[in-house]
């Protein structure tokens, strides 16, 4: 284990399902010979190793088994097949809040999991300072947690983390609850640790961290190891499992491209919808579909920033229309409208169209927008006797991903090129 941090070998977890409440009384109690149960694998033999030092990123679906090897590796779990090997301190952020006392206050708490780490009190009065200067949530470290907003408790939670000098750091999620000067200052901190050696490793949804941080990416889908690599390679595999496109893909040699699937089905199947999307308009022109494309014509949610891009709708006319017009927007997650057009602001030629046509439109641009979370909207409206008429809109359809390694200041890179003489 000289050079390996983390190495887990065949490891499988195995969960019983039961259909009824007194199927699990009858197993528990031995009183059928009869298997009342299925069996459901979180991990089915996962193997890997980490290297001391390396800082590795896990990417998956939910339900792909992210969170149960790290519980396992962290021995809050015990696996059902297989083994796993530490070498080095361990210092874990799992759950929000696991390891916490709520009656406690927040300063009881430090110690609390301190102790539950193996350090000493005088260990733990050295380290003080640098926690609560870490966790900056003032007074409020006097208070019982059970006060905390979830901002706050993350903060304490991950300055008791990396503050007792872990040689092994495993972080699952939590700083999505943290603000963005938090999250700022704490994968600085994760430089830090990389810079000295530390081993770290997180499970993340945000994208854009997995491939700026992490020397490698392990993609899991459904308990198994689907791929082991560079972050950039996981993360476009990864684009590819969440539109239901991996068998295609790999029996083509590189997804299915657009032309391939438009008849096929729903182009909108394969993007995140928003469930509780505003849709209103009279309905005479109706949007039947949407998607994104990336650079390679793929439909995907995820986009790499710089790359170029589509905004793909269609439209069916009820009703015979002259002008219609096309428009597009993306809103971040504050609702902050940030960018958009539209086929009148193009300029672009479109026909009178008649009840029963049907209108492809595709706004193609380069992603230019800082990596994040955002929204889509869509609208077909028009100026029928000279008075502006909504046909259907769509706020906040679906969303997308921007994954990117470097980010500038505010909503968009302005593609700054810099000459230093």
């Amino acid at each position: 284990m000289s050079e390996i941090a983390i190495r887990v070998d065949k490891v499988s977890k195995i969960y019983r399902l039961y259909d009824r409440q007194r199927d699990r009384l009858k197993d528990a109690l031995n009183l059928t010979k009869k298997k009342c149960y299925r069996e459901h694998f979180a991990l089915d033999e996962l193997d890997f190793e980490i290297k001391k030092g390396e800082t590795v990123g896990i990417i998956g679906t939910n339900g792909s088994g992210k969170s149960t090897i790290l519980k396992i590796i962290t021995g809050v779990l015990n696996p059902s097949g297989g083994s796993v090997e530490v070498d080095g301190r361990i210092s874990a952020l799992l759950e929000l809040g696991a390891g916490f006392n709520m009656e406690y206050t927040g300063i009881e708490n430090v110690y609390l999991n301190g102790t539950m780490i193996g350090f000493t009190k005088e260990e733990i009065d050295e380290r003080l300072s640098d926690i609560l200067d870490f966790a900056d949530i003032g007074d409020f470290v006097n208070q019982p947690v059970k006060t905390y907003s979830s901002g706050m408790f993350v903060r304490l939670a991950f300055a008791v983390a990396i503050n007792i000098d872990p040689e092994i750091l495993i972080v699952d999620e939590a700083l999505s609850v943290g603000d963005s000067f938090f999250q700022s200052k704490c994968y600085h901190k994760f430089e830090e640790f990389k810079k000295i050696g530390k081993t770290i490793l997180f499970v993340s949804h945000d994208l854009s961290s997995i491939t700026k941080y992490c020397d490698r990416a392990i993609l899991l889908n459904r308990g198994k190891k689907l791929f082991e690599g560079s972050p950039k390679e996981a993360v476009d595999l990864y684009k590819r499992v969440l539109v239901n496109q991996l068998e295609d893909s790999e029996e083509e040699g590189g997804g299915r491209l657009w032309e391939q699937t438009a008849g096929d089905a729903f182009w909108k199947s394969a993007m995140s919808i928003n469930p509780e999307v505003l849709e209103y308009g009279s309905k005479k022109a109706e949007i039947i579909d949407f998607a994104f494309l990336d650079a390679n014509g793929r439909c995907s949610s995820i986009i790499e920033k710089g790359s170029e891009m589509t905004v793909k709708m269609k439209v069916l006319f009820h009703e015979d229309i002259e002008e219609p017009i096309f428009a597009f927007s993306f809103k971040n997650l504050l609702g902050i409208e940030l960018c958009g057009t539209n086929t009148l602001f193009e300029k672009a030629e479109i026909t009178p169209k008649s009840a029963g046509d049907v209108q492809v439109v595709s706004f193609k641009q380069n992603m230019d927008l800082q990596g994040g979370e955002y929204l889509l909207s869509l609208g077909c409206t028009g100026y029928p006797h000279g008075e502006f008429t909504v046909y259907h809109r769509l706020y906040d359809v679906c969303n997308l991903t921007v994954v990117s390694t470097k980010n500038t200041v505010g909503y968009y890179d302005m593609n700054t090129e810099i000459t230093v003489e």
